[in-house]
């Protein structure tokens, strides 16, 4: 089966009539958990943006509280997981200030981390490229947001 480009799917969607679509918005959300969650996001929690990172930060926080810190291995398998979960909440919100303080909340959380992370080198590494990620993310911003967000990262960093 050849898959059509978007642009191919967005001209056939134009001429379907307003039930078809709904039964395909409505079959997507079946088959995957992240179709659900986009969909979820679209129709109940675009309209608040400060409620949506809320909502992320306290996952985010019943996330890191269920962190294994017998050891760095475990440690580090669910910080990448936390982190994959940062990368497709900022995907479904596609605003770069939500991405930058969901990024910001993570270093906060991992430099609050019982045992230290940056006495693994792995983690520390971690930890200093989202840094840097979160230094390029913020220069994209608006200038009352970039020193907003500078003044964030300054305290992170040390």
């Amino acid at each position: 089966m050849k898959i059509e480009s978007i642009v191919t799917i967005k001209k056939e969607l134009q001429y379907l009539p307003k039930e078809d679509l709904l039964q395909l918005c409505l079959r997507l959300g079946r088959f995957k958990k992240e179709n659900k969650a986009l969909l979820t996001y679209l129709l109940f929690q675009s309209h608040n943006e400060d409620g949506y990172i809320q909502s992320i930060k306290d996952t985010l926080d019943d996330d890191f509280n269920g962190i294994n810190t017998d050891s760095y291995f475990y440690m580090k398998k669910t910080i990448r997981k936390i982190l994959r979960h940062i990368r497709t909440y900022a995907r479904y919100s596609q605003k770069k200030a939500t991405e930058v303080e969901l990024l910001l909340y993570f270093c906060e959380r991992l430099n609050s981390l019982k045992p230290d992370i940056h006495r693994n080198k792995t983690l520390d590494n971690l930890y200093r490229r989202q840094v840097l990620s979160i230094e390029k993310k913020i220069k994209a911003l608006h200038e009352d947001l970039q020193f907003d967000y500078n003044q964030k990262l300054e305290e992170l960093n040390f």
